[in-house]
Parts: structure tokens; C-alpha cells; sequence
């Protein structure tokens, strides 16, 4: 976690010098596991760890908003679980929103290791209404929620202007559906995408497909990063143009029946 606290200073630091008004960091930045037992070890409520405290305090000092995917504590003390959550770091450092991921990844085929999220993460059971950022409306949701649009429409009908996809998707889906799926839900949803995604080997059993993107509310890519790991963290940079939502979504009405 000190690894990964650094690596995420290295990106503020690339964020601050590039002008950025908000950073977006992808899912389970903190650690990802090789194990139930050895998450559960690792996982500290936010007031007690060390890789949140210090990205509030990078946060405060830079004013600079930052979105980030960690691990929690279940709000039930019976719980043996954890839970997988997005947290909104103000500029003053404050948590101000946190989302814990609804759909979780589970996955057992023939020949592979098995995957299964559920045998240590507790699910989230909300949607959040989107809330104001300086780069508009924001909605809230990570990874394997991509695969289930109705989260994101119930956000687009809350006139969400962002949908944040933080991920660590593995490789042979990352190539068979990462981009067609941030499209979809960018083009129906009329809204920007920002999709920041884990890269390269994390242990012997998972390995994600990189490709941090910004979608337009139009379909388009408009910044994108590799699928390679460097030893050095990227940084990709993008402008969300509100005005550009307000074009898209008159010029193309959506006029949904129920």
C-alpha cells in the first residue's frame, strides 16, 4: 500500500502540473489481493488508513478533488467481508461521496484460475444520486456495473454530465468488450465517460487490461492510455465541456417511453 499511495503521488503530480481540476484514479488503488484472508488483513476503516490519509492530505494541500476506488470495512461488525468503494476527496480532503459497487465479478471456467469477488466483497444495495463537482454532475459506479445499464440510465434520468467507471478489468474481456461497452453507455446516457483502469500484473492470478479513457457524450474517444505497464504511473488529461452535453442531448432527444 505505501508502493501504491506513492505511485498515486506521482499522478497528482503530474495532475497539479498539468493544470487538472479533478483527479480521477481507477478501482482498488489501494491493493488488489492474491487472497480472501490477505484482504481482510489489509482492509482498515478510511480514518485509519495510511493510503487514504495520504491522498486527503494531497487533496487539501493541492485543492485538488480526487475520485478513488479503495477497500472498506463492512458496515455490519458481523460481516467477514469487505466492501469495494468509490470515494469523492474534496479539495478541502474531506470524503464527500462514497459508493459501494453493486455487481460483483464471478467467474469459474474450465483451465483458469477462479475469480470470484463475492467470496470477500459485501455488494452495495444503492444508487447514489449524481452530486456537483467542478467538472459538473457526477455519477458514481466501478467496473462489472459497465455490464448493466440500468445504473446508469437511473443516473442520466438524475442529469448526471459524468459516469465513472474505475476498473481493473481483466484482459481477455478488456479486449473483447472495454471500449464497445463505454461507448454504449456514453452514447445512451448522452453523457462523458471516465473509465481510469488498473494495468499490467498484480500477482500470479490477475492481470488487468489497462486503456484508461475519456468518452465523449457522443460516442467518441477523446484521451486514451495503453494496455502496458510502465514503471512510472500515465496520466491521460481531457476537457468535459457541460455545453457540449446540452448540444448532444438536444440535437438527439431521447424521449424514452415507460
Amino acid at each position: 500500500m505505501a508502493h501504491n499511495l506513492a505511485q498515486c503521488r506521482t499522478v497528482i503530480q503530474k495532475a497539479v502540473s498539468g493544470g487538472a481540476k479533478a483527479l480521477f484514479l481507477p478501482e482498488a488503488s489501494d491493493w488488489i489481493s492474491s487472497s480472501p484472508d490477505e484482504s481482510l488483513s489489509l482492509c482498515r476503516p478510511a480514518d485509519r488508513s495510511p493510503f487514504l490519509l495520504g491522498l486527503q492530505e494531497d487533496a487539501k494541500k493541492h485543492s485538488l478533488p480526487i475520485s478513488v476506488g479503495v477497500h472498506e470495512p463492512s458496515t455490519d461488525p458481523q460481516s467477514k467481508k469487505i466492501r469495494n468503494t468509490l470515494l469523492w476527496i474534496n479539495a478541502q480532503g474531506e470524503i464527500a461521496h462514497r459508493y459501494a459497487k453493486v455487481h460483483l465479478f464471478d467467474i469459474d471456467l474450465p483451465g483458469r484460475p477462479p475469480m470470484k469477488e463475492s467470496q470477500t466483497i459485501e455488494p452495495g444495495n444503492e444508487i447514489l444520486a449524481p452530486f456537483e463537482t467542478v467538472v459538473g454532475r457526477i455519477g458514481s459506479m466501478i467496473c462489472f456495473d459497465l455490464r448493466f445499464p440500468e445504473i446508469s440510465l437511473a443516473l442520466k434520468r438524475q442529469k448526471a454530465d459524468v459516469i465513472l467507471y474505475p476498473s481493473a478489468f481483466t484482459v481477455p474481456t478488456g479486449r473483447a468488450h472495454w471500449l464497445p461497452l463505454l461507448q454504449a453507455r456514453a452514447i445512451e446516457c448522452q453523457a462523458y465517460v471516465i473509465a481510469a483502469a488498473q494495468v499490467g500484473k498484480h500477482n500470479e492470478k490477475r492481470t488487468s487490461y489497462g486503456h484508461s479513457i475519456v468518452i465523449s457524450p457522443w460516442g467518441e474517444v477523446i484521451a486514451e492510455l495503453g494496455g502496458e505497464s510502465k514503471e512510472e504511473p500515465e496520466v491521460i488529461f481531457a476537457d468535459i465541456d457541460l455545453n457540449r452535453i446540452k448540444k448532444v442531448r438536444a440535437e438527439m432527444p431521447l424521449l424514452r417511453r415507460t
